[in-house]
């Protein structure tokens, strides 16, 4: 996988690549709003580079394939709290050591913060370090926590759980925020440094020349009936390129292969979180008071639970949201539809009757911990953030620690990086100082401590067992116990055939507490060009019908969180297809972490596309 290659611009891609997913044919036949998979046929309509080698791809005949190239120091891909906080220190560093110092960071979405999402509430430790005059510096933390409320919830009554000191839900002393504000602040305190940032520029690949990490970025549109203007995207060559993308990021999945990182660790298990932002009335509004729940509506051996925030923001404003774990068995089960049910119950209804919905979104979230860390250095780059998975599970919060892995990666960097007497001005830099100083850090200590309560899930009792499991040996043993806890393995591999399990039946919408799912998805703002390749891709076309609707009844079309996934009927009469309505999706990755063939496979659209989330 390491090429030295005399002339850069015409080297051939290793990773994956948007150019692989262009299908001409496909395209003159009208392609603007939806791309249809038909797996009984199973038409050539997936060009993946594995299937189908460029080389060996008559369409690529003739086309130019040359690159413009960029140099900075340092580059980052992605613009989340982690990749920003690593900008800001090492512009910090700069600065104090009177260094020049190019960083340029890059982002898909259309601005900072626009494919942000969170609960939030944020433990304002990482912050503190990074800007210990963060009031005076206007940092949108306006919604101190007053007051916490846990319940374990029937399906129609509450039972109250006492917050006691020292358990991981216990607030005191953070903020509830809304995340994409938060994250475009850090932008602005970026741009005041002098990081440059491009926001709507998506990495799509990761290459290797003369051990340099390049990363290839996608600025290139398909008109509609044409590809007579077709462009390759632009390079950014550093000698060190730190990955931030969150939750199981496209260029990660890269470089896990590339490297072997995940050798020595479990598989990462995932949840997918749906939040939703409401106006509600005045009289309801409590700003401060943080709400958790588990139980009710999902069964004992399913984890998950939800959150429910009143934030202090000028208006009266609750985020609220569900969480469920992605190593659910039962192919039935609709995240979407368990959060709707959810809050139609006693406890959560009386706050929302009365108020106006204003915003949706879903992400996937980590859940693994310490067990699911990968090795996170490698020649020429770094995993920071949500991208290798620094969550605190229990206490539902990963910000402060991604931050502080950011961060802990600047330091590491900037010695090496502005070294005078460094042996090449080009050659990558592997930086395992990293790795060393973040398991020296609060973020090790912290993940390790919980590293057990997750995993306690896993048992006859499911939730129940797992949480007399905290209360033993976190509450009191502050997790030193001895022994380290395995999950179940892939998320993909836990569903059960379709013919063991339940299906479950939800009540419909009601339209003023609970909503279908489309008009759900209008509320995010998604928008992806209508003639550009889809960027969610099948392995194999003819796996959907065959196995994922014949064994476990199209799960697909269940665990999206925004209707991309539907089986219908074939225009012959004679079967079903699977149809792919990309232009929906809202980035959340779930597909490609579930789907329990992994034959979906997710790849960056064209940069700006998604999602354009104000303040989730």
């Amino acid at each position: 996988l390491f090429h030295s290659c005399q002339h850069v611009m015409s080297a051939e891609t290793l990773q994956t690549d948007y150019d692989f997913f262009l299908n001409k044919p496909f395209f003159s036949l009208g392609y603007r709003m939806k791309r249809t998979c038909s797996s009984v046929s199973a038409p050539r309509i997936t060009t993946h580079y594995t299937i189908h080698p460029r080389d060996q791809d008559s369409r690529w005949e003739g086309m130019e394939m040359e690159r413009f190239a960029d140099e900075a120091d340092v580059v980052i891909v992605g613009g989340g709290p982690a990749g920003l906080s690593a900008a800001i220190r090492l512009k910090q560093l700069a600065n104090k050591h009177g260094k020049e110092l190019r960083v340029c960071l890059v982002e898909k979405a259309s601005q900072i913060g626009a494919h942000t999402l969170s609960g939030a509430c944020l433990e304002p430790s990482a912050l503190t370090e990074l800007f210990p005059d963060w009031k005076e510096r206007g940092a949108p933390l306006n919604t101190p926590v007053t007051e916490d409320v846990f319940s374990i919830l029937t399906e129609k009554h509450r039972i109250p759980v006492p917050m006691l000191p020292g358990l991981p839900m216990m607030n005191h002393g953070n903020y509830i925020v809304r995340l994409g504000n938060f994250v475009r602040w850090l932008g602005e305190q970026a741009e005041e440094l002098g990081v440059e940032i491009y926001p709507g520029y998506a990495a799509a690949e990761v290459r290797y020349i003369s051990f340099v990490v390049s990363v290839g970025i996608i600025c290139i549109h398909f008109p509609f009936l044409s590809q007579d203007v077709f462009e390759r995207g632009m390079e950014l060559h550093a000698k060190v390129t730190l990955f931030g993308e969150g939750c199981h990021g496209h260029l990660a999945k890269q470089l896990y292969k590339c490297f072997n990182l995940r050798e020595n660790c479990e598989p990462q298990t995932y949840a997918i979180g749906l939040k939703e932002l409401w106006s509600i009335e005045e009289k309801k509004w409590r700003p401060g008071r943080v709400e958790h729940s588990v139980g009710w509506p999902l069964n004992r051996n399913t984890y998950g639970g939800s959150f429910l925030y009143h934030l202090n923001e000028g208006e009266p404003l609750v985020a609220l949201g569900f969480v469920v774990g992605l190593d659910y068995n039962n192919p039935y089960l609709s995240p979407f539809r368990e959060f709707q049910r959810w809050k139609h119950h006693p406890f959560v209804a009386p706050t929302l009757e009365g108020g106006q919905r204003i915003a949706y979104g879903a992400r996937a979230l980590n859940e693994g911990g310490l067990q699911s860390i990968p090795k996170l250095t490698f020649p020429g780059g770094i995993l920071i953030g949500c991208s290798p998975g620094f969550m605190n599970v229990p206490k539902i919060k990963g910000t402060h620690t991604a931050m502080k892995s950011g961060m802990l990666a600047a330091e590491a960097i900037f010695p090496r990086v502005t070294a005078e007497n460094s042996e090449s001005e080009t050659a990558g830099l592997h930086i395992p100082e990293y790795s060393d100083n973040l398991k020296k850090s609060w973020v090790w200590k912290e993940l390790h401590s919980v590293r057990n309560i997750r995993p306690s899930f896993h048992n006859y009792f499911g939730l129940y067992g797992g949480m007399i499991y905290t209360g033993i040996f976190y509450w009191i043993f502050r997790g030193k116990e001895p022994w380290t806890l395995k999950h179940c393995g892939l998320d993909a591999d836990q569903l059960k055939p379709a013919k063991d399990c339940t299906p479950i039946e939800y009540p419909k919408p009601d339209g003023k507490i609970s909503f279908d799912l489309l008009s759900s998805v209008a509320l995010s703002g998604t928008n992806h060009e209508g003639d550009q390749p889809p960027h969610l891709t099948l392995k194999d076309d003819s796996v959907p019908v065959a196995r994922n609707l014949a064994i476990y009844d199209g799960p697909e079309q269940r665990f999206c969180p925004a209707g991309v996934y539907e089986y219908v009927p074939m225009e012959t009469g004679d079967g079903m297809r699977l149809q792919i309505n990309a232009q929906n999706c809202v980035h959340c990755k779930t597909c490609d972490i579930k789907d329990p063939s992994q034959n979906i496979n997710w790849v960056v659209p064209e940069g700006g596309g998604g999602p354009a989330y104000n303040g989730m």
